[in-house]
């Protein structure tokens, strides 16, 4: 096992290399100036040349990734062109809240999807199945910002039930810290239990066909028992592969939601640094964001071995 994990996580070095040098090509292949946007509409073309000086764009690409790359491994991750902060703390400061709602979301799509899954499966053919199934292509089809605008309208406009927008921190009180991200992590969650449901229903389906299931049954073992002691124990192992696929969406739609959403997270850090052209907080959030990605599925892996007793590295 351990030579199996020291073997991934030396894998994982040229993919955050290629990563890397994809963010920095991409970055300077899209249109706009971030000199130009930090001088100003009034400022003359000198001005702008001063900045790009400055901020050392008027090196040769090559340069200025030598730099990024020299300056990243020695855990520098460069000065906010925009914030007029060190991106490390730009990043320190969002990530909280970023935190709180991917977590809050996780918990409630898996403890909400995989039963549905589960029951989808043992009711197939019927109306509960269909409603399930019906579900799961709503969630894929409707994009994340329509369900959050549906929300807000629904319980935050017209009952009042909750705060249109905002975050707020633990420490200044549960209830607030909640109320502010029960909606988010609704709109997040979507797509994600309709994702789980759709993989644990086709897991438990072929389970249920096995030998041993008839087995346990005929044994006269109770229903709920059956159901998860059995046949989701041994559907395990796609329902967590899909959970860590699906943490590339997860990402994807927390910038979305917390722009709807006004929460002051990594997310919304993205979006703000990429409409100022902020190449210094983007190249560090995307590779945050991607580091994250690569070792939770390596949490993935490591968790196939405690669910399926055959599976060895």
């Amino acid at each position: 096992m351990l030579g199996f994990l020291a073997r991934r996580l030396l894998a994982t070095i040229p993919v955050m290399a290629i990563v890397a040098v994809l963010v920095f090509s991409m970055l300077r292949m899209t249109p706009g100036d971030p000199a130009s946007i930090i001088a100003g509409a009034a400022a003359t073309s000198a001005d702008v040349a001063g900045i790009r000086e400055k901020l050392g764009l008027d090196r040769p690409i090559v340069e200025q990734f030598a730099i990024w790359i020299g300056n990243l491994l020695h855990g520098d991750f460069g000065e906010s062109f925009f914030f007029k902060k060190t991106v490390a703390s730009l990043i320190a400061d969002r990530v909280g809240p970023t935190l709180a709602l991917a977590t809050i979301t996780m918990v409630l799509s898996i403890s909400i999807a995989v039963p549905l899954g589960v029951v989808a499966a043992y009711k197939q053919g019927t109306w509960i199945d269909r409603f399930v199934m019906g579900f799961s292509v709503l969630g894929f089809s409707v994009p994340v910002f329509v369900i959050g605008y549906a929300l807000i309208y629904v319980f935050a406009i017209e009952l009042a039930w909750l705060p249109v927008q905002g975050y707020q921190p633990i420490r200044e009180g549960l209830w607030g810290f909640l109320s502010r991200l029960i909606l988010p992590s609704l709109t997040l969650s979507v797509i994600y239990i309709a994702l789980i449901a759709r993989i644990t229903r086709t897991s438990v389906l072929e389970v249920l066909g096995e030998d041993y299931i008839r087995t346990a049954r005929a044994k006269g073992l109770p229903r709920s028992t059956v159901l998860m002691r059995h046949a989701l124990r041994n559907a395990a192992v796609p329902i967590v592969t899909v959970i860590g696929i699906g943490v590339a969406l997860l990402i994807g739609g927390v910038v979305v939601t917390e722009s709807v959403y006004s929460i002051p997270g990594l997310g919304r850090l993205t979006v703000d640094a990429v409409l100022a052209r902020d190449y210094p907080t983007v190249q560090a959030v995307i590779l945050l964001f991607s580091v994250v990605y690569v070792l939770l599925n390596l949490l993935v892996d490591v968790a196939y071995t405690f669910l399926d007793p055959r599976i060895r590295y």
